[in-house]
C-alpha cells in the first residue's frame, strides 16, 4: 500500500491533500453544537446528488409527461417512492441546516476579517442553492409548481425597459409551457450543481487557507508548539471527523423519521396542490412558494409598489453579501460584544422566522402591517450595524480559547 501511495504522491498530491485538509489541519478545541451543521450541509448535497442521479432516470421533462412520470416514480419504480422523498425532504433538510450553518456565522463573526472570502463564497452558494431550490420546484408540474414559478418569473416584469423581454427570455416561450420546463432540468440537473459544487471546493480552500473561526472568536494560530502545532488546536482527523459522524447520525435519525412517517409536513416540504397536475386555466386558492423561501416572498408583499417590492426583496439578500464591512466591532464572537448586538441579532431573527411564516399564509392587513414592520427590522439589523457595533462597550476577549 506505502509503493502504491508512493506512486500516486509522484503524480498526484493525494497524501498532501490528505494532510492539509484533515489530519494536519488544526481547528479549534472549543467547537460546539452550532459547528456540526457544516458537515451536515456537504451530506446533504451528496444526498442531493445521489437521489436526484435516480429520479432524473425515470423523469420526463416535458409538460405533457413530467407530472406522470413522477407518479411513475412514486408507484411503480422499484423504491422510487424513498427516493423522491429523500429528494424532496432534502431540499428541505438543506435549507435547515444552511440557515443554521449561517446563524453561527452571525453569532461568533465568522464573517470579519480574515474570513471575508469565506462568507461572501457560502453567501454565493446560498443564491446558487435558492436557485437551484426554484429551478427543481417546477419540475414535478403541479399546481403549485407552475403557478409558483409563474408568479415568481412574473416579478422580473417589474424592472424598467427589459422587463417584457427578460420575463420571455427566462420562460423561454410568451407563457411557462414545457419549453421553460425543460429549459430549468437542464439547469436544475447540470448547469447548478457544477457551480455548486465548484463553490463548495472554493468555500472549503477559503477556509483552511485562514483557519476555522471558534465560539471565542481567537485566533489559534497566535500561540504554537516548537512544532508549529497551534496549542489550542486539534487534528480535523480523527477528532472532529469523528464527533462529525456522532452529528450525522443523529441527523440522519431526524431526517429519516421526517422521511418516513411525515414527508409532506402538513403540506409545507410538499404542497396539497402540488398533487394535483399543472392546469393553466385553474389558479390555486394561495399561491406561496416554499417555506425556505417564504420570509423574501413576505418582504415582497410588504411592499406595496411591485418594482420596490422586487427591489426589497433582491436588497433583502444582497445585503448580506456586505456583511464583513458592516460590523465595526474589534471582537469577532457575540460571548464578547455589548448588549446592543445581541439585541438586535434576538431582533433579527424574531423578524426572519415572522417573515417566513407571514410568507405562508395568505395576506390581510393586519398580516401586511406586520410584514411592514419585521421588514423594517430586517433591514435596521444591516443599517445601523455600523454605528451599534462601533459605540458598544466590549468584553475583554481572551487570549486563547476559553472551552
Amino acid at each position: 500500500m506505502s509503493k502504491f501511495m508512493e506512486w500516486v504522491d509522484a503524480r498526484f498530491p493525494a497524501t498532501k491533500m490528505w494532510e492539509d485538509h484533515l489530519s494536519k489541519y488544526y481547528a479549534p478545541k472549543n467547537f460546539n453544537f452550532f459547528y456540526f451543521f457544516g458537515s451536515l450541509a456537504l451530506l446533504v448535497l451528496v444526498n442531493q446528488i445521489v437521489t436526484g442521479i435516480w429520479l432524473t432516470m425515470s423523469f420526463e421533462p416535458s409538460a405533457e409527461g413530467a407530472f406522470a412520470s413522477v407518479e411513475y416514480i412514486m408507484r411503480d419504480v422499484e423504491y422510487g417512492w424513498i427516493l423522491r422523498y429523500l429528494h424532496s425532504t432534502g431540499a428541505s433538510a438543506f435549507f435547515v441546516v444552511v440557515y443554521l450553518h449561517m446563524f453561527r456565522g452571525l453569532l461568533y463573526g465568522s464573517y470579519q476579517k480574515p474570513r471575508e472570502l469565506v462568507w461572501i463564497f457560502g453567501m454565493l452558494i446560498y443564491l446558487v442553492l435558492m436557485a437551484e431550490a426554484f429551478m427543481g420546484y417546477l419540475l414535478p408540474w403541479g399546481q403549485m409548481s407552475y403557478w409558483g414559478a409563474q408568479v415568481i418569473i412574473s416579478l422580473f416584469g417589474a424592472i424598467p425597459v427589459i422587463g417584457d423581454d427578460l420575463t420571455q427570455w427566462i420562460r423561454g416561450d410568451y407563457l411557462i409551457s414545457g419549453i421553460t420546463l425543460n429549459r430549468f432540468f437542464a439547469l436544475h440537473v447540470i448547469a447548478l450543481p457544477i457551480v455548486l459544487l465548484g463553490l463548495v471546493v472554493l468555500h472549503i480552500l477559503a477556509l483552511h487557507e485562514v483557519g476555522s473561526n471558534n465560539p471565542d472568536g481567537v485566533d489559534i494560530k497566535k500561540f504554537k508548539d516548537e512544532n508549529g502545532v497551534p496549542l489550542d488546536g486539534i487534528a480535523f482527523h480523527p477528532y472532529y471527523t469523528v464527533k462529525d459522524i456522532v452529528g450525522v447520525v443523529v441527523f440522519l435519525f431526524v431526517f429519516c423519521f421526517v422521511v418516513f412517517f411525515f414527508p409532506e409536513m402538513g403540506g409545507y416540504f410538499l404542497e396539497k396542490p402540488n398533487f394535483e397536475a399543472a392546469n393553466p386555466f385553474k389558479t390555486p386558492e394561495h399561491i406561496a412558494p416554499v417555506w425556505y423561501f417564504t420570509p423574501f416572498y413576505a418582504i415582497l408583499r410588504a411592499v406595496p409598489d411591485k418594482l420596490l417590492g422586487v427591489i426589497a426583496m433582491g436588497a433583502a439578500i444582497a445585503v448580506l453579501f456586505v456583511l464583513p464591512w458592516l460590523d465595526r466591532s474589534p471582537v469577532k464572537s457575540m460571548r464578547y460584544k455589548g448588549w446592543m448586538s445581541k439585541i438586535w441579532l434576538v431582533v433579527f431573527c424574531i423578524s426572519f422566522v415572522i417573515l417566513g411564516v407571514l410568507g405562508v399564509l395568505a395576506p390581510t392587513p393586519g398580516r401586511t402591517l406586520l410584514s411592514q414592520v419585521c421588514t423594517f427590522l430586517y433591514f435596521a439589523y444591516f443599517i445601523l450595524m455600523p454605528f451599534y457595533t462601533r459605540m458598544e462597550k466590549t468584553k475583554p476577549v481572551p487570549e486563547r480559547v476559553t472551552g
